[in-house]
Order: C-alpha cells, then sequence, then structure tokens
C-alpha cells in the first residue's frame, strides 16, 4: 500500500474573494469587479468566484450605475454567500480586506499589546 502525503500551505496568501450567486444582479456585479486591477473571477452555474489581492471594493454607486437601479448593503448581502478576508461595510460601499492589519482603521482592531482587566 502507498503511502498518501497530505500537506497544506500555511503562508499568508495577500488575497480575499467572495462568491455571488449566479443570477442577473451577481453577473452584472461580477462584470464590473472583472474591470479592476487584479481581480478575477470564476464563473460557474450557480455561482461566481470574485477574487483580488489586498482588498476587493464594491462600491455602491458604481454598482448602481450598471445595474440601472440601486445598489447597497442590503443587496450585496442578497447576492453573496461566502467570503473570505475581512469583510467591512460602510454606507456607500463593501470592503473585503486580506488582512485584518488593513482593515483595522475599520474593524476596531489594534496592533498594538494591551493589558487584561
Amino acid at each position: 500500500m502507498s503511502e498518501m502525503i497530505f500537506g497544506a500551505e500555511a503562508t499568508f496568501s495577500n488575497m480575499c474573494g467572495v462568491t455571488l450567486m449566479n443570477t442577473p444582479v451577481g453577473q452584472v456585479v461580477a462584470e464590473v469587479m472583472k474591470g479592476k486591477p487584479g481581480v478575477e473571477l470564476v464563473e460557474y452555474p450557480s455561482m461566481i468566484r470574485v477574487d483580488g489581492g489586498e482588498k476587493l471594493v464594491f462600491d455602491y454607486d458604481e454598482l448602481s450605475d450598471a445595474l440601472g437601479e440601486d445598489f447597497n448593503e442590503m443587496t450585496f448581502e442578497e447576492i453573496s454567500s461566502t467570503h473570505y478576508g475581512r469583510m467591512v461595510h460602510l454606507d456607500d460601499k463593501t470592503m473585503i480586506f486580506a488582512s485584518p492589519e488593513a482593515a483595522a482603521e475599520y474593524i476596531g482592531f489594534t496592533l498594538t499589546a494591551t493589558e487584561s482587566p
């Protein structure tokens, strides 16, 4: 019997991403994101993977213009199912960061050690 060896890459990928439903709205969002530097799409019958390095920004005004209707956090939540990275929702955009340090100012993450109470 041959021995099977399994492993995992433990280095930081500096990548983040989200899975969108492959619906008319999801397709428009994916098309907008596809035009951004460093963004890669993989389309499947029921979903679209949107992956990028360091940070993905889903600008609601830009997406509203492309859709011809209002796009906001609720719409984003309706068409997305999973993500990796730190997700931050603001009034005008959703951002996904590859590392918590990059999202620190938005999520209250501190980079300095503090004493326990």
